[in-house]
């Protein structure tokens, strides 16, 4: 069971659904996809979560799991803000994927939710 709260809001001309929990609710794909249709559903076309929301494994980019999930957002054509303090990241392939990530305004690795929606924009 979720003990998550999901807000929504309008921010910048976008439809925000702001994931508020402070722990892992994002263990497997199939929980990102459930919490984005339900988004989806209500509306939202960007979804905002904290690094700390996504299980552990998915910044192991030999997991798979950050690739799995990020292509759901590209899918569905919803776009993700993950916000979080990405400095402590030592791989150069993390720093290169969330690099590319952040290159291809579909999801953005962002400190806080302005600077998440202004590279979404």
């Amino acid at each position: 069971m979720f003990a998550m709260k999901i807000c929504y809001t309008s921010i910048r001309d976008r439809s925000v659904a702001l994931i508020e929990s402070e722990q892992i609710e994002f263990r497997t794909v199939q929980d990102m996809l459930d919490v984005m249709a339900g988004c989806a559903w209500e509306g939202a076309d960007t979804m905002v979560i904290s690094e700390q929301q996504l299980n552990p494994d998915f910044f192991n980019l030999k997991s798979g799991l950050a690739g799995e999930m990020l292509q759901k957002f590209s899918n569905y054509r919803m776009k993700l803000g993950i916000l979080g303090d990405f400095s402590k990241y030592e791989s150069k392939s993390m720093r290169d994927f969330i690099r590319e990530s952040n290159r291809s305004g579909q999801i953005a690795f962002a400190v806080n939710i302005e600077e998440a929606l202004q590279m979404l924009s």
